[in-house]
């Protein structure tokens, strides 16, 4: 989320970044840190993340480059928002349907969710709403808080399904933070549980399995 936290100087307010967009997946990469490092201490091996097989794994790629892709309509242009969350939304779509496509591993329920409940928010509100006094507090309460791009707006009365909204702050130890939803947090588990499996699972000693042998010689004798 591209938010900007208005500090005093002394002089004036100054606007200076509170979350980078690498920031604002960091948690994501935490959680996913986290899990692999559960999986190797309950046994799992780091090796197995070579041999993770999902069914359409290509629209996962075409997901993510939508929505980088998306990063970079410029904010300033009048079509700049419809078609920001136009690829946004596109690109959940992407995901969701390898998440469908592999619904029989472990948590990929769980990130189907998540995934279903940040684009309905989105597409409800036409842009993620975000609860100022969460971000406020993701910044540690030093500052007041500005939600200044297209794929933000800020929650209010009037904004549907609320309850799904960015309203949970996250603060690192190294000062910044962030504001994750509901269906980030149901995304982050699925993804982690999936990622246990994936390295707790026993070794295959036969990867494309066992190979037919041939019958050679004569044939049985009557």
């Amino acid at each position: 989320m591209e938010i900007s936290v208005l500090e005093d100087s002394g002089y004036a307010l100054t606007v200076v970044p509170f979350e980078t967009m690498a920031e604002g997946g960091l948690w994501l990469l935490i959680v996913v840190v986290v899990a692999i490092a559960v999986a190797i201490i309950r046994g799992g091996r780091l090796a197995n993340l070579g041999e993770i097989e999902l069914r359409l794994w290509p629209l996962l790629i075409i997901g993510f480059a939508v929505q980088t892709a998306s990063a970079f309509v410029p904010a300033e242009r009048s079509w700049s928002a419809p078609v920001g969350i136009a690829l946004l939304l596109v690109s959940y779509l992407f995901i969701l349907a390898v998440v469908i496509a592999n619904r029989s591993r472990p948590g990929m329920w769980l990130a189907g969710f998540g995934i279903l409940m940040n684009f309905s928010v989105i597409a409800a509100n036409g842009a993620m709403p975000v609860l100022e006094a969460s971000a406020s507090a993701a910044s540690g309460f030093n500052a007041q808080v500005a939600i200044n791009d297209f794929k933000h707006v800020v929650l209010n009365a009037d904004t549907r399904l609320m309850f799904l909204a960015d309203v949970i702050p996250v603060r690192f130890l190294w000062g910044t933070g962030t504001v994750i939803s509901l269906g980030d947090v149901f995304l982050a588990v699925g993804l982690g549980r999936f990622l246990e499996s994936e390295l707790r699972r026993p070794i295959r000693w036969f990867k494309h399995g066992v190979p037919k042998t041939t019958r050679t010689g004569s044939a049985n004798r009557t």
